[in-house]
């Protein structure tokens, strides 16, 4: 991860607001951008403002991914890639999403803290996006290795090209794509 990201800009919020249908619940910065510049991948503070824990720290907002994803998961996509990944090597990946999150919590803090790791869970495999969205923020994580094969993307992320990929795919920051942290 790179040093602390800028706050998204008026109109990252509102493109974020568009892809989710609602508002954003709490702070975020965007970690990863697509090759128009705008965001594919949101990084989550690890608190809302009321202090309630949100344990997704990355979030997948490019609707062209979010769409395949989704596709992916609807023909059995997470029970295949619970099935084709190190159990092990998933383990480790839930402890340092886990710990990465966990890191932003301030030392003050004594509500709640966010639990699980990627997605929330703490074993297996439960949200392909989860998944995707830190793997391509960067993260070592076998199930969004996973996923990108399974969408072909490249190597270290390289993205199909556009007429392939669709337009929005990640170019910029963490797999090839513009990454910050919070």
């Amino acid at each position: 991860m790179t040093g602390p990201a800028p706050r998204p800009s008026e109109h990252d919020v509102a493109l974020v607001t568009a892809r989710l249908g609602r508002l954003p619940a709490g702070a975020f910065t965007v970690a990863v951008r697509a090759a128009d510049g705008s965001p594919s991948v949101i990084a989550n503070a690890p608190l809302l403002a009321d202090g309630t824990p949100m344990p997704t720290r990355y979030w997948l907002v490019d609707p062209h991914l979010r769409d395949a994803v989704s596709r992916l998961e609807s023909t059995g996509g997470v029970r295949r890639a619970e099935a084709s990944v190190d159990e092990d090597e998933l383990a480790a990946a839930h402890r340092g999403y886990a710990l990465e999150r966990d890191a932003l919590v301030p030392d003050d803090h004594s509500g709640p803290r966010p639990s699980g790791g990627v997605g929330g869970t703490r074993r297996g495999v439960k949200c392909l996006h989860a998944h995707l969205a830190w793997w391509l923020a960067g993260g070592d994580d076998p199930v969004g290795r996973w996923v990108a094969a399974q969408l072909g993307l490249g190597p270290g992320g390289a993205v199909p090209p556009p007429d392939a990929a669709g337009p929005g795919s990640p170019t910029t920051g963490g797999r090839g794509a513009s990454q910050a942290g919070l």
